[in-house]
């Protein structure tokens, strides 16, 4: 499963079987501010959010961008790692 970029619409996707988890996100002032996580339901308890939200943010830091977690989820994540600590507030 590969992490997908969508600057368009300003989303990062992971398309598991065709369903697509996604993050939501907005940019100001040079930092990405990740606003929201969407696993289908169907897919739910299965670890897929996890999976989402640590491939955003080896993406996102490839690409050069520190970020802001809003999202709660995504917040939680980011503390249960040390290695996120430089590029997600």
């Amino acid at each position: 499963m590969d992490i997908v970029h969508n600057k368009e619409n300003m989303q990062f996707t992971l398309d598991i079987n065709g369903e697509l988890a996604k993050i939501d996100y907005s940019l100001n002032n040079g930092k990405m501010y990740l606003n929201h996580s969407e696993v289908p339901f169907n897919l739910r308890g299965q670890g897929i959010g996890k999976v989402l939200v640590e491939k955003t943010f080896v993406q996102l830091t490839k690409e050069g961008f520190k970020a802001v977690a809003v999202c709660s989820y995504i917040k939680a994540v980011a503390k249960r790692s040390d290695k996120w600590s430089k590029i997600i507030q």
